[in-house]
């Protein structure tokens, strides 16, 4: 793990985050997997149905970037969805593959014919869940709980038990559901699951330590984005000793989605300084993969994938964006694989004006030329209220050096 708050060429973050101040108050694991669910939970999303194509080759680029684990989906969904998860445990993929299992024997059984490695037990324990749509109490999911952890463990599975709305339950019934579950059928992980995304980052920690006292056991932190905070949240599990988080591609899932996985990744390998294996630059490769399959484009300004990231308009300081970019951004652009534009607009200056006629290998424009370009590089910016095209751009310059001729 580094403590770097600069590394040439790749990032510069604020050094705060070093400070003893706030690094005394971590718990940091050694090493923080990534569990991606991109394939299960991400095709939860209204309106996504990927095809047994479509799940091999998120699968494939999920392993090429290095994601630990991959939850291939729910084999009780579909026939489909099982061949789907069977061919791509055939894969022989470096990522781990998991599936998603009720609490029953029947889908320990799938799981198994799958050919995975691991397997996520799901039961309800928040008390909204217990109260109006079960009508069950601690005892209940303690009963369906323990056989199928212990069937599936007896089998060779590794066993992530995920009292799913975890962070809505009553500390009660999780202390004794917990309690009980490590007597009767200890599994090898716990997850806190935020399911409605409405925990505090510190209600979190207080969760995760929570689980780790009663269990002793590794915790895994599955959340969603409801009050935009389903990273922040998982980053603060990591900062009170979670060793897993879980992710979907683009940050996709139901309702607001879950944590993005590419905001995860660069987030523990740059503020947090793990030294990750995982392949920073193909996460636009992903990104794009995953958008063009799902049908769900990804905005313009989403953090890390977004395509005007490394984008200015205004002139001050453009010529910095390509030479010095870490005096604009928190991340050079090529960390995962961008570069810097600049574009012109109602908002660009002469700078702007300079660095575009360089680029297009124009020389010969001199300080009034280039004052009349950018007049009416603003005046179209505002007419069309956006960004000029490259042939926009080029009629104007053709227009003005004409009449400098």
């Amino acid at each position: 793990m580094s403590n770097e708050y600069f590394r040439e060429n790749q990032w510069w973050v604020s050094p705060y985050n070093l400070i003893p101040e706030v690094r005394s108050k971590f718990d940091l694991p050694q090493r923080v997997a990534i569990h991606d669910a991109t394939l299960r939970d991400g095709e939860q999303t209204p309106g996504i149905v990927f095809s047994i194509a479509d799940k091999v080759a998120i699968a494939e680029k999920l392993a090429e970037i290095g994601v630990d684990r991959i939850e291939a989906g729910m084999p009780a969904v579909s026939e489909q969805d099982f061949q789907a998860i069977k061919d791509i445990s055939k894969l022989g993929l470096k990522s781990k593959i998991y599936t998603f299992a009720r609490a029953i024997n029947a889908d320990i059984d799938k799981a198994l014919e799958c050919g995975c490695q691991g397997v996520i037990v799901e039961v309800p324990i928040g008390y909204p869940k217990l109260k109006y749509q079960f009508k069950w109490t601690w005892e209940d999911v303690l009963r369906k709980s323990v056989d199928v952890v212990n069937y599936a463990k007896k089998r060779g599975l590794h066993v992530v038990f995920f009292p799913y709305d975890t962070t809505r339950a009553r500390e009660e019934d999780l202390r004794n559901l917990l309690t009980r579950m490590m007597q009767d059928a200890p599994p090898d992980s716990v997850g806190v699951v935020d399911t409605m995304g409405c925990i505090l980052p510190e209600a979190m920690k207080y969760m995760v330590r929570l689980v780790k006292s009663l269990t002793g056991l590794p915790v895994e932190a599955h959340t969603h984005n409801d009050f935009g905070m389903a990273v922040a949240t998982e980053l603060a599990a990591v900062e009170a000793g979670a060793n897993c988080v879980h992710s979907c591609a683009n940050g996709l899932g139901e309702r607001t989605g879950n944590a993005p996985l590419e905001e995860l990744i660069v987030a523990l390998h740059v503020l947090y300084g793990y030294d990750t294996q995982y392949q920073l630059a193909k996460l636009p490769e992903l990104g794009e993969l995953v958008s063009r399959i799902s049908g769900f484009p990804t905005s313009v300004n989403k953090p890390i994938l977004g395509a005007r990231n490394f984008t200015r308009e205004s002139g001050i300081g453009v010529d910095l964006v390509v030479k010095e970019p870490l005096a604009m951004f928190g991340t050079h652009p090529a960390l995962t694989g961008r570069s810097g534009e600049v574009v012109l607009g109602k908002k660009s200056g002469k700078a702007s004006i300079t660095y575009n006629l360089e680029k297009m290998g124009i020389t010969g424009a001199d300080d009034e030329a280039v004052g009349e370009m950018l007049r009416r590089v603003k005046e179209r910016g505002i007419e069309k209220r956006g960004l000029l095209t490259q042939d926009e751009f080029r009629e104007i310059v053709d227009s003005v050096m004409a009449v400098k001729r």
